[in-house]
C-alpha cells in the first residue's frame, strides 16, 4: 500500500471477522473520536420530517461563527462531513502541483491525485493542523501557497492554536470536522471557512440542503454549549496523560493530540494483534512498522486496556 492510498482507522468489521467476538463488545481505539460524545438529547419532530429550512441553517452558522471566532470577512459553509469537503477541494482551483508533507491524513493526497494534480511545490498546499498522526502544529508563516487548505479537524482541543484568522486571506480554506471533538462522527457534519469566492463555488457544487435537519439542530446546540466544550477539553487532556502513563512501559511517545496518541512500540503489527486478541482495535500505518496510534478509551474501557497491556 502506498502512502496516498486510503487507509484509515475504523474498519472494525474486518477485525471482528478475523478475531471474533461481537462488534458491540469491541473497544475501538483506532480513531481519534471523542469516546464521550456530546449528549444529543431530544430533537424537534420536524428535524426529521421537513426539508431543512433557512432558519435552522442560519442558527448553525451563527453558532459556528461565535464558537470559532470567524472573521466577518471570511465566508462559512456547512457540509455533510469534512470528508465530503476534502473530496471537493481539488476542483476549486486550476489543476497544478500541490504540496502535502507526509506523513499526514491520506485523504487529501488521494483526492488531489484522483483529480489529476501532481505532488510538488507551487500552486497549492494542504496541511493538517494539528497533524494526524503526530500532532504537529503549523505556523502561519509557512503557509504561503496561492491555494492553501488548512484541515483543523482536531484543532478544537487547542482553540488558541487555531489558524482561523488566515481564513481572510485570498485562496485560503480552513476545514472543520464536527465528528472528532464532539464525538458524533455519524452525524456527518463539517465546515469550510475562508475565501468567499471559493466558498461560493463550493456551495454550488454541494447544492441545496447539503446538511440534514438533525445535523443542523444538533450541531447548533453543541456549538452553543461552550461550557461543555471547556469541560471536555479538560477531560481529554487528563485522559491523554493517563493513556501516556499506561503506555510508558510499552512504547515511546512520538506525538499526538488530546484525542489520540502516537507511540513507537517496536513491532506495531504484533502489538496490534496482541490487543486485537483482547478485542481492542488500534491503528497502524502502511509507512511505519513501529508506529501505533491509540484513541482514548471510554470511561469503562480503561481497566480493560490496562489488563490487555
Amino acid at each position: 500500500m502506498t502512502e496516498n492510498q486510503r487507509d484509515h482507522g475504523g474498519g472494525l468489521d474486518s477485525a471482528v471477522a478475523r478475531w471474533g467476538g461481537e462488534r458491540h463488545a469491541w473497544l475501538d481505539l483506532s480513531t481519534g473520536i471523542n469516546p464521550e460524545p456530546y449528549p444529543v438529547g431530544e430533537l424537534a419532530p420536524d428535524a426529521w420530517t421537513a426539508l431543512p429550512d433557512s432558519g435552522a441553517y442560519d442558527r448553525l452558522i451563527r453558532a459556528a461563527r461565535r464558537f470559532w471566532d470567524i472573521p466577518a470577512a471570511a465566508a462559512i459553509l456547512a457540509a455533510p462531513g469534512a470528508s465530503a469537503l476534502i473530496a471537493k477541494m481539488p476542483s476549486l482551483w486550476p489543476k497544478g502541483q500541490v504540496r502535502i508533507d507526509a506523513p499526514t491524513y491520506n485523504e487529501h493526497a488521494a483526492a488531489f491525485e484522483a483529480a489529476g494534480w501532481s505532488m510538488g511545490d507551487g500552486d497549492a498546499m494542504v496541511v493538517v493542523h494539528p497533524n494526524n498522526p503526530d500532532g504537529r502544529f503549523w505556523s502561519a508563516e509557512t503557509l504561503t501557497a496561492p491555494f492553501t487548505i488548512i484541515d483543523e479537524s482536531f484543532c478544537d482541543i487547542a482553540p488558541t492554536r487555531a489558524l482561523i484568522p488566515l481564513a481572510t486571506r485570498p485562496g485560503t480554506i480552513v476545514l472543520k470536522s464536527f465528528g472528532k471533538f464532539w464525538g458524533l462522527a455519524g452525524l456527518r457534519l463539517g465546515f469550510a471557512i475562508g475565501d468567499p469566492k471559493i466558498i461560493a463555488a463550493l456551495a454550488e457544487q454541494l447544492g441545496p440542503w447539503p446538511v440534514s435537519g438533525p445535523a443542523l439542530e444538533i450541531g447548533a446546540r453543541a456549538l452553543e454549549d461552550v461550557a461543555w466544550a471547556a469541560a471536555t477539553r479538560r477531560r481529554l487532556a487528563d485522559d491523554a496523560r493517563k493513556l501516556d502513563d499506561l503506555m510508558r512501559d510499552h512504547g515511546q511517545l512520538i506525538g499526538g493530540t488530546d484525542l489520540f496518541r502516537l507511540y513507537d512500540v517496536g513491532d506495531a503489527e504484533a502489538f496490534q494483534t496482541r490487543l486485537a486478541t483482547a478485542h481492542i482495535w488500534s491503528r497502524v500505518f502502511p509507512y511505519s512498522t513501529s508506529w501505533l496510534r491509540l484513541g482514548l478509551p471510554c470511561s469503562k474501557g480503561w481497566d480493560r486496556l490496562e489488563k490487555a497491556l
